[in-house]
């Protein structure tokens, strides 16, 4: 196949810079395409798009716990858009539909980020400004509502960046933010965006860089942007969603994505990172540009502020990085052979379709990337659980509240889940006590009545051991995922 598009010309035209940059696209598509539906979020978000088509209304108050029952809760509306898409697709397809929806969003998104840093500095330079994006996103990429948001992110950086070469771009803002403000919370993120642009715009200004009228185009984005953030089912009152997740206790203190990024991959991939872009945005031939620091500080801060803020920096700083790389890549680069190019760009294509997630069985991947949904979803455990119907209430790990949401209910209410600001921090400093094998482990469990346990042996290993050695409590399964135990 490859050989008679080379013959046909394919390659022609394509140099080895274009095969970097499209090496790059491909690469994340496969990524995505081979990566499991991870249990954390999206199954409650899935349960939620499923009472949303049968009731048709958005709900308001917690249904799927025991120990929060009743209790309103806010971000329904939130999300509420992704959750319909996502029930549909689920209905419509299973999980291979939704890892192919998935990995067409993410795609998307770092293709938009392409465009834009190829503008800034060709396709050698965009190549390797998508691909540090695409390092620092890594970690976001799981299936959930935020891909939405990337999505929404990466249109607003691309319409930002043709807004003065062409004033249509400024109708990207208000479509881009009304997907954004109905699936995902950090929608703020795009006023940032558009707000820097104007602030840069009036420094330009300023320094007599630009005129008025790219300054005025960017001041009708971000009046566009910020009207639009009303078209949701709570209007302007999405705010006050936005200034209570900020206030929560349990978010700052629970949440690893919101501390400040640490040693760990994700935080030194980040500090390489930031180091980098800033010895590009230092270093002679020229020099540093206040406008664009203006751009990409904020981001910065946000990135060293708290880990959810490591994405989005990598999506402002892929231009700029490409912008200035293209200045050191200077020199008219190689086309390559064109029947070459023909047949790179081939394998490309055969290793996309090679990826889709219908085929995923057929590949020997590792365990982390095997099957449809990760193997660290109680599935068996669950089913399992509803075959044989011991007598709750449940404790269970808070990585399986998600999909016994969606999997167990109305059966098995959850002890928690991820909807970590909805639970007092009261419940949480008994969860994490219980999980912990804390001494009076038993005692908090029976003011909650529970009578059935789901534990996770690899994010619970002291409660596990605890409860073998407790002759209250009998397993009546186990696999690498979970074990079920039952009181006597």
């Amino acid at each position: 196949m490859a050989w008679a598009m080379a013959r046909r010309g394919v390659g022609r035209g394509l140099t080895p810079g274009h095969l970097l940059a499209f090496t790059v696209l491909v690469g994340i598509f496969v990524f995505v395409n081979t990566h499991p539906i991870r249990p954390h979020d999206f199954w409650w978000h899935l349960a939620v798009g499923r009472e949303i088509a049968r009731t048709g209304r958005i709900p308001l108050v917690d249904t799927f716990s025991y120990t929060r029952a009743g209790t309103p809760y806010p971000s329904y509306a939130m999300f509420w858009l992704a959750e319909v898409l996502y029930y549909g697709l689920y209905t419509a397809g299973g999980p291979a539909l939704i890892v192919f929806f998935h990995s067409l969003l993410i795609t998307a998104a770092y293709a938009l980020i392409l465009w834009t840093a190829w503008e800034a500095g060709g396709p050698r330079a965009a190549a390797a400004g998508t691909l540090l994006a695409a390092a620092l996103g890594i970690d976001a990429w799981n299936v959930r509502p935020q891909a939405f948001g990337l999505l929404a992110g990466a249109l607003f950086l691309r319409a930002l960046s043709g807004l003065e070469r062409s004033p249509r771009w400024r109708w990207a803002f208000p479509l881009g933010m009304l997907l954004w403000v109905n699936t995902h919370g950090s929608f703020p993120i795009g006023l940032l965006m558009t707000g820097l642009a104007v602030a840069e715009g009036a420094w330009r200004v300023f320094r007599k860089e630009a005129g008025k009228e790219a300054l005025g185009l960017r001041a009708q984005a971000f009046a566009l942007a910020l009207l639009s953030t009303g078209l949701n089912p709570r209007g302007f009152g999405v705010y006050e969603y936005v200034a209570m997740m900020g206030r929560n206790p349990v978010i700052r203190t629970l949440v690893p994505e919101w501390a400040p990024p640490g040693l760990d991959r994700h935080g030194l991939l980040f500090y390489i990172g930031l180091a980098g872009v800033g010895a590009l945005l230092l270093l002679p031939p020229r020099r540093m540009d206040p406008g664009l620091l203006l751009r990409l500080g904020p981001f910065a801060a946000l990135g060293l502020w708290t880990s959810r803020g490591i994405v989005w920096f990598g999506m402002v700083a892929a231009p700029a990085m490409a912008e200035r790389l293209a200045e050191r890549l200077q020199g008219r680069a190689g086309a390559g052979i064109p029947w070459v190019n023909g047949v790179f760009l081939g394998m490309l294509g055969v290793m996309a379709v090679a990826s889709l997630p219908w085929w995923k069985e057929m590949w020997p991947l590792p365990r982390a990337k095997a099957g449809l949904i990760s193997a660290e979803t109680p599935v068996a455990a669950t089913a399992f659980m509803l075959q044989e119907r011991p007598p709750g209430p449940l404790f269970h790990a808070l990585s399986f509240g998600s999909y016994l949401i969606w999997a167990a209910q109305p059966g098995y209410p959850v002890f928690v889940d991820p909807r970590l600001e909805l639970y007092p921090m009261a419940i949480w400093e008994d969860y994490l006590a219980i999980s912990g094998g804390a001494p009076d482990w038993e005692a908090r469990l029976a003011r909650y009545g529970v009578r059935l346990l789901m534990l996770s042996p690899a994010e619970q290993p002291a409660l596990v051991a605890a409860v073998v050695r407790s002759p209250r409590w009998e397993r009546i399964y186990r696999d690498d995922a979970a074990e079920i135990w039952r009181r006597r």
